[in-house]
């Protein structure tokens, strides 16, 4: 499990709570969205994968793929079990106490997701060969998108965090830009996530292996008990709601 680094102060260079005056109950408020993240978990773990011809695959690639749905439906599994703890607890619970400690859990959650706080946890790292410069945006976003479907909590490319916002360029003579801070071959990914899962999504056939090997590139994956990813998303300036401060305890 991914969890936020005690240093939360470090931005990359160049980068891009409630008032009490309010009388809505905050318990009630996190009812609603843990409802509604156990709505979208229930969604995403009956969405099914495309894909292409599974008759043209051999039975030892049919395991894996299988292995690894189930894995990920596992996982699913146990987030709606946390999802439901969690709304019992604020429905049931008495005074602030346990809405507090949901909206602190949930905070943490949605720093890691925003990439504005370092993590540490078990996770890949990839190291991804492209000396002729044959590798695509497209498949860098095929990349990122297949750590996302396999559980992965947060992703560096090179020195920049992968957000919902990120992008993924090339210039004109064929360099791999992320939000513009070009990539040097091997291009490195970092991953935090279940290791296992997310080094057994990156061998599933006709995947983001096979495209870089059909270009001419190579791909390894190291999986490791512990990775730190460090940079950070700097989110951009609110153009139209301002935050509350905090009031001092």
């Amino acid at each position: 499990m991914a969890r936020p680094t005690d240093d939360t102060s470090p931005e990359r260079p160049g980068g891009r709570t409630w008032n009490r005056s309010l009388r809505l109950s905050r318990g009630n408020v996190l009812v609603g969205v843990l409802t509604l993240l156990l709505g979208l978990a229930l969604v995403a773990q009956v969405r099914t994968t495309q894909e292409a011809d599974l008759s043209q695959l051999r039975e030892a690639d049919l395991i894996a793929l299988l292995d690894d749905v189930t894995t990920r439906a596992d996982s699913l599994e146990d987030e709606i079990v946390q999802l439901e703890q969690d709304r019992d607890q604020l429905a049931n619970g008495s005074g602030d106490d346990a809405a507090r400690e949901a909206a602190q859990a949930r905070l943490q959650s949605y720093q890691v997701l925003a990439g504005t706080v370092p993590v540490q946890g078990p996770g890949v790292t990839i190291l991804v060969e492209d000396p002729d410069r044959t590798v695509t945006a497209t498949m860098m976003v095929d990349l990122v998108q297949e750590l996302r479907d396999a559980g992965a909590e947060a992703i560096q490319v090179g020195e920049v965090r992968v957000v919902a916002s990120s992008w993924v360029g090339i210039t004109p003579d064929g360099q791999l830009t992320v939000e513009g801070v070009p990539l040097t071959s091997p291009y490195l990914v970092t991953a935090i996530g279940d290791s296992h899962t997310l080094a057994g999504a990156m061998n599933i056939p006709g995947g983001f292996n096979d495209s870089v090997r059909r270009v001419g590139g190579d791909v390894t994956v190291l999986d490791s008990a512990t990775l730190t990813i460090d940079a950070l998303h700097e989110p951009d300036e609110p153009r139209y709601a301002q935050p509350i401060p905090s009031e001092e305890p």
